[in-house]
């Protein structure tokens, strides 16, 4: 049975992991829409497949981007979930239960999202979460128009609640993909430090790296992941330090 409930995916060369994705939210809505931004590798043939309606849109930036995927939605009450992301049933049944709701309200949910690594079939419970709101009413909120933070602007004052369950987040294909990938968020960081006109100081510089590492390996508790943990503590740290780099670069050219 599905609900009153738009679902929408931003994407780009997913198909090794959308399918996950949309089987984890089908039943959930009749209203399912990805977002692709031009893949090459049949995507958009296996989300259409898994019965989502796919709409291209040119890369404007994340919050742009996801921006468009709020307007394509054709309900009131809507779902982010990124293509490297899975709904767990836990998750899917809280949603079902509060647009079972009567008299609800327009409000806004946070959800836990859990990083997974490459080989682990399951999340480890020590794993870094993160809490945004996912799940809320487009009367209430939004998507910032950031090109390199995703985030949902909630209208002030509007009641913000939790969801049991997880979204599984499949982000890392391997070490390499993931330097790939930080590499190119560490460009767009680097122009928004440029429109923002920001000055960073050597010593900022020099200390980003040590201090980006201790907060991926022990406040995020990358330790308790082993070797593949300290890894990729090892790359979070250089992307860090990458946009701060690439920012002085620029400034000391012009």
């Amino acid at each position: 049975m599905s609900f009153p409930l738009s679902i929408f995916i931003i994407a780009k060369n997913e198909v090794d992991r959308i399918g996950p994705t949309l089987e984890s939210v089908r039943g959930l809505s009749d209203d399912i829409v990805v977002i692709d931004s031009g893949s090459t590798d049949g995507t958009q043939e296996l989300a259409e497949s898994l019965g989502a309606r796919v709409i291209f849109n040119p890369w404007p930036g994340y919050g742009l981007q996801k921006q468009f995927g709020e307007d394509q939605c054709r309900h009131d009450w809507m779902l982010n979930v990124d293509a490297d992301e899975v709904v767990t049933p836990d998750l899917a049944d809280a949603i079902r239960a509060v647009l079972s709701q009567p008299d609800l309200v327009p409000c806004g949910y946070e959800t836990d999202i859990i990083e997974m690594f490459p080989g682990e079939a399951r999340p480890h419970p020590w794993a870094f979460r993160l809490s945004p709101v996912r799940f809320y009413h487009k009367k209430v909120g939004r998507y910032s128009a950031s090109p390199v933070h995703d985030r949902v602007d909630m209208v002030k004052g509007t009641p913000i609640k939790r969801l049991a369950g997880v979204i599984e987040h499949r982000s890392i294909r391997s070490l390499g993909h993931e330097l790939i990938k930080l590499n190119a968020y560490a460009d767009m960081q680097a122009d928004d430090l440029d429109r923002k006109g920001r000055n960073i100081s050597a010593v900022r510089l020099v200390a980003e790296f040590p201090l980006a590492f201790l907060k991926a390996y022990v406040a995020r508790r990358h330790f308790v992941r082993g070797l593949y943990g300290f890894m990729t503590a090892m790359n979070y740290a250089f992307y860090r330090y990458l946009r701060l780099a690439k920012h002085w670069e620029r400034r000391l050219g012009r």
